[in-house]
């Protein structure tokens, strides 16, 4: 494409970018334009695609294809006018078309660039991290979960349904005599006690046999779905069975069976174990985020609004994927939060400028420290994300960049470095305080010590 562009600071990372479009690159663009509008353009006493682009010009006017043209040749212009400034834009703050028309296109275009980055210090960064124990009533409660995932589910015929038991039951709601959406189920299993239905509801069903038909009132909270928000609603209920725990013997053949261990004492011990490992990573994750905060303290820059509403962007766009996975949208996530979308844009500002700040911080780092990634670390991610997906390592190259990728690993590496020079210190449990025998030894007691990594 013939163009030419100037560029000029207008404040700090906001440059203004001078472009012109060259007569004979607009014309073929127009001419793009009418063949794709060609079959759609109608002029009366003409059959649509007969009509020729004078034609159409004499009827509608010389400019109608103008608008068409410039979405045509305007992102490769930008895009040549950055590469020839040499910018690195984060984002477009405006476009002004001064010009347009047979003897080509002006325009200027306002961007904005990813901002210098000052770190006042990354290294050494301090940190608290949790003394990794499991305790007895830790092990007793894993225990209990791995003893209820191994029960028998058996019916219960001869007494009332109890709290804790799995009750199964046909039922439809009502508002004043009218059913509603979403209030009608066959054959639900629900679990009396696990609050799982409007408060009132599971509590009503306790007493009653199989084959027991009976109504449920209940009043449907105030920050329930608006249209039924505070509402009084009448539950027609049929019981058809009440299912109940068998709980296994906790002995050595449970232990073999359940875990593959010789031993209860061995079991416990396994379980122990299982709960160190989790509180190791949690650990880990809780001085991630210690040392993060404190980077993101030491960040100095002016960034770019465009940035923050970027990731905010791509914060929406997250979670309406992950929302669409359960049958549900943005939208309708946000009428039952009763916000708006720019509610939940505002509530989420502070934490995506956070985002920012420390993606910015840990790509300063990767030039600081020189940190490379290798065609190895490359292949091995390609592999790590084809096994993810389930994919071909050459389809996920198709839809990731290398570059891309090589961005982000550096990143990566750069998180880790970060880790990895921080100062850990472990927190220890506070000392019992000493009795006091008189005013003269009243020293109050560390509330806690901390001993290095």
């Amino acid at each position: 494409m013939s163009l030419k562009s100037s560029t000029k600071a207008e404040e700090a990372n906001l440059y203004s970018l001078d472009i012109e479009i060259a007569a004979d690159a607009f014309e073929a663009a127009c001419q793009k334009a009418f063949a794709k509008l060609k079959n759609r353009i109608s002029i009366p006493g003409f059959r649509k695609g007969k009509v020729t682009r004078k034609m159409a010009e004499a009827f509608y006017g010389k400019g109608f294809l103008y608008e068409d043209a410039l979405d045509l040749v305007y992102p490769e212009a930008v895009e040549g006018a950055i590469k020839e400034a040499q910018l690195d834009v984060v984002g477009t703050k405006n476009a002004d078309v001064k010009e347009i028309g047979e003897n080509g296109v002006a325009l200027t275009v306002e961007v904005y660039v990813k901002p210098d980055v000052e770190i006042k210090a990354y290294k050494e960064l301090k940190a608290t991290k949790k003394k990794v124990e499991a305790t007895d009533e830790e092990i007793e409660a894993k225990l209990h979960e791995l003893v209820h995932r191994n029960a028998r589910i058996i019916a219960v015929e001869d007494r009332a349904a109890e709290n804790g038991d799995t009750t199964v039951i046909d039922f439809e709601g009502f508002v004043d005599g009218v059913a509603f959406d979403g209030g009608k189920g066959e054959n639900y299993e629900l679990k009396l006690g696990s609050g799982s239905f409007i408060p009132g509801f599971e509590e009503q069903i306790v007493g009653h046999n199989p084959g027991d038909e009976f109504d449920v009132n209940v009043t449907f909270p105030t920050d329930y779905t608006p249209e039924l928000a505070g509402k009084d609603a009448v539950f027609k209920v049929k019981l058809h069975e009440i299912k109940t725990e068998e709980l296994p013997e906790v002995d050595d053949e449970f232990a073999q069976d359940a875990a593959d261990c010789d031993t209860v004492d061995a079991l416990k011990k396994s379980l122990a174990d299982e709960i160190k490992t989790q509180k190791e990573e949690q650990n880990e994750n809780e001085i991630r985020e210690q040392v993060f905060e404190k980077l993101i303290e030491n960040v100095v820059a002016d960034i770019p609004p465009v940035m923050v509403d970027s990731e905010l962007d791509n914060r929406i766009r997250d979670i309406d994927y992950r929302l669409s996975a359960q049958g549900m949208n943005f939208e309708t996530y946000l009428q039952y939060m009763g916000m708006s979308v720019e509610d939940y844009r505002e509530q989420q500002r502070e934490d995506a400028e956070k985002a920012v700040k420390l993606r910015l911080a840990l790509e300063k780092i990767v030039e600081l420290e020189n940190l490379e990634v290798t065609e190895e670390d490359l292949d091995k991610e390609y592999e790590k994300l084809a096994a993810q997906y389930q994919m071909e390592a050459d389809k996920i190259k198709a839809i990731i960049s290398a570059d891309s990728l090589k961005k982000d690993l550096s990143v990566q590496k750069a998180s880790d470095f970060v880790r990895e020079n921080a100062k850990v210190t472990t927190a220890r449990k506070p000392r019992a305080a000493k009795p006091k025998t008189d005013e003269a030894d009243a020293e109050a007691a560390p509330a806690e010590e901390a001993s290095a990594e």
